[in-house]
Parts: structure tokens; C-alpha cells; sequence
């Protein structure tokens, strides 16, 4: 882990592997996704509207595991310091705020027709509303903290305690009673047939290769933004 707190040597590997993970993501993302609406067949309780879960299914996934990713570059940066841990918890904030959105988004479309509204307050739809929030209030503390001189273990910090919601989303399900339907993949069983469970997990896989290169994108850009910074301050020294 700490090999790749230089920022040299990790550019040095971002270079190479954001291209590689984000076409490739675009590649499998866009082969699973023509897969399941155009060649699996249709649901027979849910018709057509079941050919959206390629969608929803890894936007939810990648909305609780980029807050995840969050948590633990905090926790990272709390006790090892870790240089780069505080960029990859802000690198992962705004695309893991997009999947949530388009996790909301789509299930809200595939609430209208099999539940006759757009929104309801289910647990599993409210904790994943509270969700996007906590990326609202996340990115602006950590900008608050380029712009205001905010400590960087404010944001890392509530970071760790958002943490707290992924488990509620997991199993509000479980917990309340839900409209959302049950858990249809747990340890070693899925309730999903073999039609519809293998282009939607080629589809997760193609949107998490895309969502890590995104990530590194943005940690790439904010560490030049850093840099940059660092070297206007110099030459302003120099000049005095």
C-alpha cells in the first residue's frame, strides 16, 4: 500500500491502466447491456421492464460500493496518512453519486409499471436517497477543504460514519417490510435464472472495470491540480 504513496510511481501505473480499464469497461458495459435488451427474453411476471435491471442492477451495486471505497481510503487516511488516500476517497465520490443517481433514476421508471407510482418511501429507496445526500454533503466538504482550509479529517471522517447506511440498504429488505423484492443473489444461491444472472454480471463487471478507471482519472486530476498548485506557491516564494 505504501509502495504507491509516491506520486511518481503511481502516475506511473494510472497512466497506463485508466485507459486500459475504461475501455474495456466500455466494451463488456455496452456488450451486456445489447445482451439483456435485445436478446434475453422477456419476464413472465415482468414482461420487458425486467431488461432495466442491467442497468439498475450494477448502478446500485457501484452506488454502495463507491461509498465503500470512500470508507476505507478514509479509514487509510485517519490512521496510516496515507498521501494519496484522501484523493482516491475523493476520486471515487462523484461517479459513485452518478451511479446512485441512475440507480434512483431507473428504478424509479421500473417502480411506475410494476408498482402504479414513480416513488415510494420503501426502506431500500429512502436509505438509497440518503445515500446520494451523504455524496452531496461528502463532496462539499471535500472541496471545502481546497477552498477554506477545512482539515481533511473532517470529510474522512464523515466519510467512516456514512458508512453506516451501506448495511441499512443492504438489508432494509430483510429488515422492513418492503415492496422492493428480496435479496435474489446471497452466498452461493441466486434466485435469478441463468438467462438474465450472466449478462447481468458481465454488465457489473463491465461497469466496475469503468467506474475504477474513472476513479483514477479523477485522482489523477486532482493530484495535478495539487501539483500545479504547489509549483505556482514556489515560484511566488522565488519571486519574493
Amino acid at each position: 500500500m505504501h509502495g504507491f504513496a509516491n506520486p511518481k510511481r503511481f502516475l506511473s501505473l494510472a497512466r497506463w491502466l485508466t485507459p486500459l480499464l475504461i475501455v474495456s469497461g466500455l466494451i463488456v458495459s455496452a456488450g451486456a447491456l445489447w445482451w439483456g435488451l435485445t436478446q434475453v427474453p422477456p419476464d413472465r411476471l415482468m414482461g420487458e421492464t425486467v431488461r432495466i435491471l442491467f442497468l439498475h442492477v450494477p448502478a446500485a451495486w457501484l452506488g454502495m460500493g463507491g461509498w465503500t471505497a470512500i470508507a476505507v481510503s478514509s479509514l487509510v487516511f485517519l490512521v496510516w496518512r496515507h498521501p494519496l488516500a484522501a484523493l482516491a476517497a475523493r476520486g471515487a465520490a462523484v461517479p459513485g453519486l452518478a451511479f446512485t443517481v441512475i440507480c434512483l433514476v431507473t428504478g424509479s421508471i421500473w417502480g411506475r409499471p410494476t408498482w402504479g407510482t414513480w416513488w415510494v418511501w420503501d426502506g431500500r429507496l429512502t436509505s438509497m436517497l440518503v445515500l446520494a445526500f451523504l455524496y452531496v454533503a461528502y463532496i462539499a466538504l471535500a472541496q471545502a477543504v481546497e477552498r477554506e482550509g477545512v482539515s481533511p479529517r473532517i470529510p474522512a471522517i464523515f466519510g467512516l460514519l456514512g458508512a453506516i447506511n451501506i448495511p441499512i440498504i443492504n438489508r432494509s429488505v430483510v429488515w422492513w417490510n418492503s415492496l422492493h423484492q428480496p435479496p435474489s443473489i446471497t452466498m452461493g444461491k441466486s434466485a435469478i435464472d441463468a438467462a438474465f444472472l450472466v449478462p447481468l454480471l458481465i454488465a457489473v463487471i463491465g461497469f466496475s472495470l469503468l467506474f475504477g478507471g474513472v476513479v483514477l482519472a479523477r485522482m489523477r486530476a486532482l493530484l495535478a491540480d495539487i501539483q500545479a498548485e504547489a509549483r505556482l506557491r514556489r515560484k511566488a516564494m522565488e519571486d519574493i
